[in-house]
């Protein structure tokens, strides 16, 4: 009995004492928590905060990078100037189709060719005689070097161009679709066109552009016929073409608009899966490059190198011996 009642009042301190540190424990979880959370909704508010500076200054430098650019752009583009309008009509339609609607966009375009051939040359001339000294090949290199830095931002220029039309070409048929929706829901093509243009923002950002700037002439009292037309020839793209004659048809001689967009989507998707068929045709004919420099040299060496081995060594016993 003694020893039952000793027991049970040694316990019931340790008991209580185990329930008040437990409690405790809790508590300070409890509220280092809540502190935790708060610090780290701070740091994350100070981190946006200065990632929104920090994107600020960006675009302030880059601000007055291109305003320094505009300036010096009709001095410098002023020995490259086109010289009838046919060329100056051809580089407009490129920069157009990369997405530069500027009007001093062109000038902007030669003045940086000019200030990129310079650096170019002045760099590959000074590294050339800091490495080797000043020779007859400095001055072929500086020339080879300005005149690669003249045409660097025409593969640019290009590069911009093909992608900005793939772009187009990729989405086209997913807002023709819900282009076919909202006319078929009662809504005219002004209205489909902003409504299309505002749902695939996110998507399809560079069509979305375009759509939109279609809506915003229409809007401000141009024809449809011309703005249509307009569309296709500022991007370059033959689907966007084809698609503004079918609706200009379409609007002329009062035919079905859904029907005509639902023909043209279809047909542009079946036309999207045949250059993914070719693509995957030309695989095969890509692979034989990588097969045959780095995949064949290893075969080879593990199929012929022990027979070749074995080959030497019964030829020539004397250097088997040495």
């Amino acid at each position: 009995m003694f020893i039952a009642a000793l027991s049970y009042a040694t316990l019931l301190p340790i008991a209580a004492f185990l329930a008040v540190a437990c409690i405790a424990w809790m508590v300070i979880d409890l509220t280092g928590g809540k502190s935790e959370d708060v610090e780290q909704r701070l740091d994350m508010l100070s981190d946006s905060r200065s990632r929104q500076k920090q994107k600020q200054g960006n675009q302030t430098s880059m601000a007055k990078l291109s305003k320094v650019i505009e300036d010096v752009a009709p001095t410098l583009s002023k020995p490259l100037t086109p010289q009838t309008q046919q060329e100056a009509s051809k580089l407009n339609s490129r920069l157009v189709e990369a997405g530069f609607r500027n009007e001093s966009a062109w000038m902007t375009f030669l003045s940086i060719k000019v200030i990129v051939a310079l650096t170019v040359l002045v760099l590959t001339g000074g590294i050339s005689i800091f490495m080797g000294g000043f020779d007859n090949g400095v001055l072929l290199k500086a020339v080879l070097g300005g005149g690669i830095g003249f045409y660097a931002p025409e593969i640019v220029l290009n590069y911009l161009v093909s992608k900005r039309k793939k772009a187009l070409f990729l989405g086209l048929p997913d807002a023709l679709d819900l282009l076919v929706v909202c006319v078929e829901a009662g809504l005219g093509l002004d209205q489909a066109f902003r409504k299309v243009a505002e749902e695939m923002r996110s998507a399809y950002r560079v069509l979305s552009e375009e759509l939109a700037l279609s809506n915003l002439h229409l809007q401000m009292g141009r024809a449809r016929n011309e703005v249509l037309q307009d569309l296709g020839n500022r991007t370059g793209v033959d689907d966007l073409r084809s698609l503004a004659s079918l609706l200009i048809q379409a609007d002329k001689f009062g035919s079905s608009v859904a029907q005509a967009l639902r023909v043209q989507s279809d047909s542009m998707r079946v036309r999207r899966q045949q250059i993914a068929e070719e693509k995957a045709a030309k695989t095969a004919v890509k692979l034989i490059i990588p097969l045959v420099v780095f995949i064949f040299p290893g075969v080879f060496v593990v199929l012929v190198g022990p027979a070749a081995i074995q080959m030497v060594t019964e030829m020539f016993p004397a250097m088997q011996g040495k």
